[in-house]
């Protein structure tokens, strides 16, 4: 049945999309400007799901690579989506040392000045995640 505008719509609260970057693969691209402390992604609140580094050694190298390059790092844990297949482009973030996002204290992202349309967002990794052991992502 055809949405006649009344429920929301699937484009509204959406502030980026995914799209090539010049700094690494895949990126995170404003399609409007984003005032400054704007949180970036209300409805993404699914609970992380914090696995035990040990865990990891078990698994083939291309699962690895996996938690490597889609999760937060804390100490021995890796927080990362209840499956890799549900990776929203809060996962997709390049690295940056002057980001123009960042994350609080519940890994929730928003804005650190004003970013206009067609501006990559980016992120400092080292300000919520550890640098993982074997990545071909440069996390520094």
């Amino acid at each position: 049945m055809p949405n006649e505008n009344k429920s929301k719509m699937p484009h509204e609260g959406v502030y980026v999309r995914l799209q090539p970057s010049q700094i690494h693969g895949v990126g995170v691209f404003a399609i409007k400007d984003i005032p400054k402390g704007t949180h970036i992604f209300p409805d993404d609140d699914e609970e992380l799901v914090w696995i035990q580094k040990r865990v990891l050694a078990r698994l083939s190298a291309e699962e690895r690579k996996l938690y490597d390059d889609f999760c937060i790092i804390r100490g021995d844990l890796y927080g990362c989506p209840q499956s890799f297949n549900k990776l929203t482009p809060t996962w997709y973030f390049n690295e940056s040392s002057a980001p123009n996002m960042a994350a609080d204290s519940d890994y929730r992202f928003y804005a650190l000045r004003h970013i206009n349309k067609g501006e990559e967002l980016t992120v400092d990794y080292a300000s919520y995640s550890d640098q993982p052991e074997h990545s071909t992502l440069d996390r520094r």
